[in-house]
């Protein structure tokens, strides 16, 4: 029997005859319907070619290449278990609801493919690749999310429904052909900018003008995820013994680390979403009672005995000390090791201590040799950090390094007065400048 008689061959072929003459773009308005049909609260939809997504196309075509159209849905969480000081209960509704939505879009592929249509849903979920160093998921689905109408980025770093507020979250399924049309971002942004975020947040992640500092956030927040989980492992290896382990590590510790292990990562705080009043479904209590609501959200958050992570020399240590003198401190290490000159330069801004800088105006060229052969320049002044690769025009400081050695350095495997003395690594200039440099990427 030939290949094009076997009945298998047959039956497709004659469906696909069948569909060549009823093709038409997919309806978008059918694609948001079964998206709600199986359990998500709101959709959108979006092309990916859309200029605001240029730099996510890459990353979402790993997942599947053919994508053509982006369907962005939410979930919806129950707000008063998020605001629960017991995080427990908190990080149960986070939990319910990722799984609830990777099971609405698990549906949705599946009855694409029952239509012929190619489709693949990301995980909603964090961190969606555990493939570190690099970024830690493949598709980001905030941006897809605005760009779709589902809501704008709030202050707290979290997109804001207009509808559902800071409750949701986020899943994306990716489609392998072109819809009829798509959505375009909401007119407004749903964020109130009342800055009850700001004040919640136990270790000043948040600033009141608009900045956030991500390893504040990552160290705290994320404790016991991805990143900070190699801490431990650190800790359990150098130990010397049981004793020396309880010093590391209190037994509530262990024991939080084995519930994050045997059932799945809890967030240490979050208090940024669980206080936020936007949204149609949310602000009437903030409306009518401001005092009143925030006595009985934001209060409790903030009275509330716990352990904060802090890096030692950061500013969360003196904010949390000032700011929460009720609340434990307990310093600990930056525990993402850096693999790449690359990585570097991309972690320069994420972890950089705008308090520490203070004073701080001056630009520094780093010349990297060896395997990577790069040549960046970071300036700080007012507060505030810029890297640009290529050389500076006008440098205070020049620092000329081996790459390998350098990363040894960030890494803490290296001392880097020996780098320094051997000449793997060379700065020309103010050396107080130097130090003052490093006194603003501590841990």
């Amino acid at each position: 029997m030939r290949l094009e008689e076997h009945p298998t061959v047959v039956k497709v072929r004659s469906k696909q005859e069948t569909r060549k003459k009823q093709e038409k773009p997919l309806s978008a308005s059918w694609l948001k319907d079964l998206a709600k049909r199986h359990g998500a609260a709101d959709a959108g939809l979006v092309e990916i070619s859309r200029p605001s997504l240029t730099g996510e196309a890459s990353y979402i075509r790993e997942v599947f290449p053919r994508t053509r159209t982006l369907l962005s849905i939410c979930g919806r969480m129950n707000r008063e278990p998020v605001r629960s000081p017991v995080r427990s209960v908190a990080n149960q509704e986070f939990h319910a609801v990722y799984d609830e939505l990777n099971e609405v879009a698990r549906h949705i592929v599946a009855e694409l493919a029952e239509h012929g249509i190619a489709s693949c849903n990301a995980v909603s979920a964090f961190p969606m690749e555990a493939q570190l160093p690099g970024r830690i998921w493949k598709v980001a689905h905030k941006p897809i999310a605005v760009a779709a109408g589902l809501g704008h980025m709030g202050l707290h770093r979290s997109v804001i429904h207009p509808q559902f507020g800071s409750f949701i979250l986020l899943d994306t399924v990716l489609i392998g052909e072109d819809a009829d049309s798509s959505d375009h971002p909401i007119e407004y942004n749903p964020c109130l900018e009342c800055k009850l975020c700001v004040a919640a947040c136990p270790v000043g992640a948040l600033k009141p003008d608009g900045a956030f500092d991500f390893m504040t956030c990552f160290t705290h927040n994320y404790r016991e995820f991805l990143g900070n989980f190699n801490d431990f492992v650190d800790a359990v290896v150098e130990s010397k013994s049981m004793t020396d382990y309880r010093k590391r590590f209190s037994d509530g510790e262990t024991t939080s680390m084995w519930q994050s292990l045997s059932f799945k990562p809890g967030y240490k705080a979050a208090y940024c979403l669980a206080v936020c009043p936007a949204g149609e479904d949310a602000i009437n209590p903030f409306l009518e009672d401001r005092p009143g609501y925030v006595k009985e959200v934001l209060k409790p958050l903030q009275d509330k005995k716990e352990t904060l992570y802090v890096l030692p020399g950061s500013d969360a240590e003196g904010y949390a000390r000032n700011r929460f003198p009720h609340k434990a401190q307990k310093r600990v290490r930056r525990s993402i090791s850096l693999a790449s000159i690359e990585t570097f330069l991309v972690s320069l801004p994420l972890s950089f201590q705008r308090g520490r800088a203070k004073g701080l105006n001056a630009t520094f060229q780093f010349t990297f040799t060896g395997p990577e052969e790069i040549t960046a320049a970071v300036k700080i002044a007012n507060q505030k950090i810029e890297v640009r690769r290529g050389p500076a025009e006008e440098a205070d400081v020049r620092i000329t390094a081996d790459a390998k050695t350098w990363l040894k350095v960030m890494n803490r495997q290296y001392s880097m007065i020996n780098a320094i003395v051997l000449r793997k690594i060379r700065v020309k200039g103010d050396m107080r400048l130097f130090r003052a440099f490093g006194r603003c990427f501590p841990g």
